[in-house]
């Protein structure tokens, strides 16, 4: 049973296909409407979320699909002591595929080692994040034609950031790219995901605290925000949280054709008067990962042989 829990699990080729099919659906969406008539989605999210269930939701929607499940661990078995294992076994019998969002790290593995349905990640903890990563790629595609020979900056949290991590994983397998971290020193990026991904594969990258100083250089601006809820302690959070704030003073020194995203959601870390520049492209993300996760969805159930 093919699952998405990673976006290692897809090799290049399938995540091309992924790109294929989501700018297929911008460009013909009624030829879509119905392909998943008469089939469900169930949105497991043990963990707060705005876009990435809605976005789930309206993606199902607009395949002619329908959607179950619950937004908060509370309203869930969870809440009596279910485990993932049983609660996965459990949704298969109601659902043709299911998206999970966890606190814990692994905890939608187990549910796709335990379900008889097709399970996407929709974010484990500090780990993973791999559909924001498929609506991070098709807007690199759509801004800059491909994804070789860019310089990529990422800004702010790169130390809990899961879809810093995941972007980095699925960037690394193209030639020609080049990473900048940039980060406060106690928000770095993990040194195994230094050693894991970027050295292995030979990414040549470097880290800086300093923003300003390397924007010239960069053809895709990655920031991110300070996350209260991966903090241990309020003090840290609150002496961290405007490391890095985006103005349009900080980008005179930018490429024209410079690409600015975030995952969303934004606290402080992107002024609101980035919005109106040309180059501010975290919006159409958001648009971006609907038709991403339209198009993997159909590809999971008909991987599946349920579609």
């Amino acid at each position: 049973m093919k699952s998405l829990i990673d976006i290692l699990d897809f090799t290049v080729e399938e995540l091309q296909e992924l790109i294929d099919t989501a700018n297929d659906i911008i460009e013909h969406p009624a030829a879509y409407s119905e392909r998943c008539r008469g089939k469900k989605l169930a949105t497991l999210f043990f963990e707060p979320s705005t876009r990435t269930r809605l976005s789930f939701e309206a993606a199902m929607y607009e395949l002619g699909g329908n959607v179950i499940g619950f937004s908060e661990a509370a309203s869930s078995s969870a809440a009596k002591g279910e485990s993932v294992a049983d609660t996965a076994k459990v949704i298969s019998c109601y659902a043709d595929i299911i998206a999970m969002r966890h606190p814990k790290e692994g905890a939608p593995l187990v549910a796709a080692m335990n379900a008889s349905i097709p399970v996407i990640n929709a974010g484990d903890g500090g780990h993973n994040h791999p559909t924001q990563t498929l609506a991070d790629l098709l807007t690199i595609y759509r801004e800059k034609g491909g994804f070789e020979n860019l310089t990529v900056g990422f800004c702010g949290d790169l130390k809990f950031g899961r879809t810093v991590h995941s972007l980095i994983n699925a960037l690394s397998r193209y030639a020609g790219v080049r990473v900048v971290l940039i980060s406060p020193e106690e928000l770095k990026l993990p040194s195994y995901v230094k050693k894991d991904v970027l050295a292995a594969k030979g990414v040549p990258y470097e880290q800086t605290t300093d923003l300003e100083s390397v924007m010239p250089r960069l053809d895709i601006l990655y920031m991110t925000r300070v996350q209260r809820e991966r903090f241990f302690n309020e003090e840290d959070y609150l002496r961290l949280k405007d490391s890095y704030i985006l103005t349009p003073e900080k980008l005179k020194n930018a490429k024209a054709e410079l690409c600015i995203m975030h995952p969303l959601p934004r606290v402080n870390e992107i002024s609101v008067a980035v919005d109106d520049d040309p180059r501010a492209c975290y919006f159409k993300q958001v648009l971006y990962g609907k038709y991403m996760r339209m198009a993997l969805i159909l590809k999971l159930l008909k991987e599946a042989g349920t579609l």
